[in-house]
């Protein structure tokens, strides 16, 4: 190893990255790819473990205590991603150890996103397009009558960056909009709605985009969705484990609610197959944030972080304590 390359800072990294970013982190640091999680990442933790000063990760793979513990001389973790449910801060926060991740980047992807399975959930677009290749509308079968998206009350469960710009969104389609949140937030003509429960009751869609973790754990659970009833719609958007899936299921299929647009399930990539065979539910494989622009930028945070730690110890989007 030449002196240039020693002279980098030791990064582990833990999960597959896009190739751009991963081409400009080795550029700038001395990567290791570990291997997935099992023996051999646990010899390369024991052999290795005091090399490194940096770990990159993704808000799906998380760093767990464990492996945050495996790393002696560790400084800062960088993660792709918003969710912070992985990432043992607590431990992090205990070693001194910085944690960046990448918001703000990939709020106008993801409120798209939300608010696209907003109108396809409710007009019953994905429906209407099964209908079609089935050769339904050529045999003369007929759709039923779907919902209107103008006007249409909008509940958002959390009133953070995203779900602010869904608010914004909404706007434009001249839909009242509520929010249920710890507290309210000024600036903002959306009523603040203290009661989940009363917000549902209140809203012909319900859009999930708070936070994951054990805070937010089955918040939207079978009380909340007998609230939004048999014509009331639900999206979520943010973390599988929000909501109480078999609630949501049963509720789907006994007509408690009428759809569902879902990019996130609490055991992804398992989706219950009861929902495949509903024609008034969206599924999507988590790709609110899945555009180039959006994953590019989120990979320039990831670096930047980086960057901006080991050239002056800061960073550009610190994780909350």
């Amino acid at each position: 190893m030449s002196g240039e390359a020693a002279a980098k800072p030791a990064l582990l990294q833990v999960v597959r990255l896009p190739g751009g970013l991963e081409a400009q982190l080795a550029e700038r640091f001395d990567v290791t790819l570990a291997p997935p999680r099992g023996p051999e990442r646990e010899a390369l933790l024991r052999e290795q473990g005091a090399r490194f000063v940096g770990l990159v990760t993704s808000a799906g793979h998380g760093a767990e205590a464990a492996l945050i513990e495996a790393l002696p001389r560790l400084r800062v973790i960088s993660s792709f991603g918003v969710g912070l449910e992985r990432l043992d801060l607590s431990v992090a926060a205990r070693r001194g150890v910085a944690v960046g991740y990448t918001p703000d980047v990939l709020n106008d992807c993801v409120a798209d996103a939300a608010f696209g399975l907003v109108i396809d959930t409710m007009r019953g677009l994905a429906a209407a397009d099964r209908f079609v290749r089935r050769g339904d509308w050529r045999s003369g079968k007929t759709l039923p009558l779907a919902s209107k998206v103008s006007g249409a009350r909008i509940g958002l469960v959390g009133f953070g960056r995203i779900g602010q710009t869904i608010a914004r969104r909404a706007s434009g389609f001249e839909m009242p909009v509520r929010y249920h949140a710890r507290r309210a937030v000024a600036g903002f003509e959306a009523q603040h709605e203290p009661s989940l429960l009363e917000l549902a009751r209140w809203a012909d869609v319900l859009v999930v985009i708070t936070a994951g973790g054990p805070a937010t754990r089955h918040l939207v659970n079978a009380e909340v969705l007998r609230a939004l009833g048999p014509e009331g719609f639900i999206v979520n958007a943010a973390r599988g484990s929000v909501i109480d899936e078999t609630a949501l299921v049963a509720a789907l299929q006994e007509g408690g609610i009428a759809g569902a647009g879902l990019d996130v399930f609490e055991n992804e990539p398992q989706v219950p197959e009861v929902l495949f065979l509903l024609d008034n539910v969206v599924l999507l494989p988590h790709i609110a944030s899945a555009t180039r622009e959006t994953r590019g930028a989120m990979g320039q945070r990831v670096f930047d972080n980086l960057a901006g730690f080991f050239d002056s110890g800061t960073l550009v989007s610190e994780a909350p304590a």
